[in-house]
């Protein structure tokens, strides 16, 4: 049962310590607050974390859908403790809302990312730009896929302005309504392997899921009319078999990625800025006012779009703002720690005088 689910021999190496204890595979196919439902030969289990793993998971994050996770099972009850999570090969992440330094994990062992994002008034190539720096990043293969095409009036138009930022992955455009696309989309999922479909809320992600599907599985919501942005319909990460074999992992809408460690990504993206940088006549050149520069050349020869530009910075500064912070907080942490060994110090050494 569980090979339908990518269990793998690599898999079953990894998982060798955690059988000799006397546990069993699974892989969470439902993340919904601290009880996710997790699939194992027995069935499916719902599991709740060890008590060691949750203290562990305050710091290095929860396990997500998609994570593959040695579990205890209650005979009899379809219950389970989940007591290690496996090594993971990908993870699509992103910074969390209330933290410039702690991960987010969106999908873990995931092969292909669906950036998917609407063609109508919502559709942002700044917004893109960020998802694809994160889908970059996560070490899976990124894929556009832009729905609502019936709500374009010229789709080839916006699919090839969309290709011409997208860094070399594949665009597909979709129209659920009019049946266009879904098998060009299809040919991205291989039996076995895990895609997870990113983007805002309303882009049509359940809807694109119960297309795969064959069935209405996902709920579903219109958009609303005022400003053509959507509704939060699913409310939970996900993971469901596709009849071709292949996974796909559904998330709620995310409005923003905030980004953290994805200079790789970012330089995927804006791999056309990063080879203008490299003719630039100083190496340390700053785009600005410097002689023979090659970037501010090919934005007054309209050859560079000014906010594809200015995209660029803001994202490169938020990087480079995030590891100033998060270098702080590290010295920050080794200053308590430092404090507290010298504390724990003289109270010993003040003990044994007093001995």
């Amino acid at each position: 049962m569980i090979e339908q689910y990518g269990w793998s021999d690599a898999l079953r190496q990894a998982f060798a310590p955690h059988a000799r204890a006397g546990h069993i595979p699974g892989r969470i196919v439902i993340q919904q607050r601290e009880v996710p439902l997790v699939v194992t030969e027995a069935g499916n289990l719902n599991a709740r974390l060890s008590g060691r793993l949750r203290h562990e998971a305050r710091e290095a994050g929860y396990p997500t859908a998609g994570d593959w996770v040695a579990l205890s099972a209650t005979p009899g009850e379809a219950k389970a403790v989940i007591h290690a999570v496996l090594p993971r090969r990908t993870a699509f992440v992103r910074r969390a809302a209330d933290s410039v330094q702690t991960l987010q994990v969106i999908a873990a062992n995931i092969d292909v990312v669906f950036v998917v994002t609407s063609m109508n008034a919502d559709l942002n190539p700044r917004r893109l730009e960020r998802f694809l720096a994160a889908a970059w990043q996560s070490g899976a293969r990124p894929v556009v896929v832009l729905t609502k095409a019936d709500l374009s009036e010229q789709p080839e138009s916006q699919a090839a302005g969309i290709a011409a930022l997208a860094a070399g992955c594949p665009v597909v455009v979709v129209s659920v309504r009019e049946g266009r696309g879904l098998d060009a989309l299809k040919a991205h999922i291989l039996p076995g392997e895990t895609c997870v479909l990113i983007g805002s809320s309303g882009v049509g992600k359940s809807t694109l899921v119960n297309a795969l599907l064959g069935e209405e599985r996902m709920a579903t919501q219109d958009i609303r009319a005022a400003d053509a942005k959507g509704r939060h319909t699913t409310s939970y990460r996900q993971l469901v078999l596709l009849p071709e074999g292949g996974l796909i992992l559904d998330t709620p809408g995310i409005r923003e990625v905030g980004l953290i460690d994805a200079d790789e990504g970012l330089s995927t993206v804006f791999d056309d800025i990063e080879a203008l940088a490299l003719r630039c006549r100083f190496r340390d050149c700053g785009h600005g006012k410097e002689p023979g520069c090659a970037v501010r050349g090919a934005l007054e020869a309209g050859l560079l779009d000014a906010g594809r530009w200015a995209s660029f910075q803001k994202l490169n500064q938020e990087l480079a703002a995030l590891a100033v912070t998060k270098d702080r907080v590290a010295q920050e942490v080794a200053r308590r720690r430092s404090a507290s060994t010298q504390k724990a110090y003289r109270s010993n050494k003040k003990n044994l005088r007093d001995l």
